[in-house]
């Protein structure tokens, strides 16, 4: 079982357009709404390759109702949190062209009742996970150290922890020893404030975010691949992609494909791979089922290709 936590979730909706032009009135050729936020967005992933998982969230207002229904329909199991705020609304604009225009609402104020009832909600939800997943950037109200406190406590309780954020929350988060971080090219030039032009880069900033804490690094690449370095080595993927429809999510599903794959090694290197690129086939935040998967896509080896150069590189 795999139990996530999204501080900050949402309800996004996505409107697919023939074009976008400022001014105008547009109409819509197609139109979903899916619940969001990133570790609902890994549960999703998770319920759609046939795992159990229970996402924990603080949900407030009718939008948070219609989120634990929709959650609820994708066969996820909802821990929600009642908050006095509700839950925002996230809307993606999506061109033939695959050009993606999101609006990423603020969302809720927690209080620190609101914030501590989070943290209780998965120490009681925790017992039976394989892994704990926090994923997103934290709302308004919470500290940067309230992932440290999340990891510091989960630890205590003999849980793994995948951490998927950034800037402060996920520096003051390294001091606990998250056992997976997985940050993107430019989340990992932030964390060690120098630019990322090479693969190798890339490696040499894994290794020194393993250095201040983290047990593993699955860092994306985007275009170019996923890095994974862990204490046996270090290892990078690639997949053959045929038409990238939208990346919403993508990153999201590709460390379902990680965890539920073990959450170690090249075989699970391989699988988040396999399901990032499945995922950015699909429209919207379309999460990958097992039909969607191409194993045989993949290219993994423990040859890190170092003087390789990022298609884009991180000023």
């Amino acid at each position: 079982m795999i139990l996530t936590v999204t501080p900050n979730p949402s309800l996004d909706r996505t409107y697919e357009l023939p074009g976008l032009v400022r001014g105008t009135v547009l109409r819509a050729t197609a139109d979903r709404v899916d619940p969001g936020g990133k570790g609902i967005n890994v549960s999703r992933a998770v319920a759609a390759a046939g795992h159990r998982t229970v996402a924990v969230a603080p949900m407030g207002g009718p939008e948070g109702a219609l989120l634990a229904r929709l959650l609820g329909e994708h066969g996820i199991e909802a821990a929600g949190v009642p908050v006095t705020g509700s839950t925002r609304i996230n809307v993606t604009l999506v061109e033939p062209d695959a050009t993606l225009t999101k609006i990423n609402a603020a969302g809720p104020e927690l209080s620190a009742a609101e914030a501590e009832d989070v943290l209780e909600a998965v120490r009681t939800r925790s017992a039976a996970a394989d892994w704990i997943a926090c994923c997103g950037s934290l709302p308004r109200g919470l500290p940067p150290r309230w992932y440290a406190e999340l990891v510091a406590r989960s630890h205590r309780a003999g849980a793994r922890i995948a951490l998927d954020t950034s800037g402060a929350a996920l520096t003051a988060a390294l001091r606990e020893g998250p056992d997976v971080i997985k940050p993107n090219a430019q989340e990992l030039a932030e964390a060690v404030g120098r630019p990322l032009a090479t693969v190798g880069d890339a490696l040499k900033a894994a290794e020194e975010l393993r250095e201040r804490g983290a047990g593993a690094v699955l860092a994306s690449l985007g275009a170019d691949g996923q890095l994974l370095v862990e204490a046996s080595g270090a290892y990078f993927a690639t997949a053959r992609v045929a038409t990238v429809r939208s990346n919403v999510g993508a990153g999201d599903a590709s460390l379902a494909g990680f965890l539920t794959a073990g959450g170690q090694g090249p075989r699970a290197l391989a699988s988040a791979v396999a399901h990032g690129a499945a995922a950015v086939q699909l429209a919207g935040s379309l999460m990958p089922t097992p039909a969607d998967l191409d194993l045989s896509a993949v290219t993994s080896s423990a040859d890190v290709p170092l003087d390789r150069p990022l298609t884009e590189p991180v000023p």
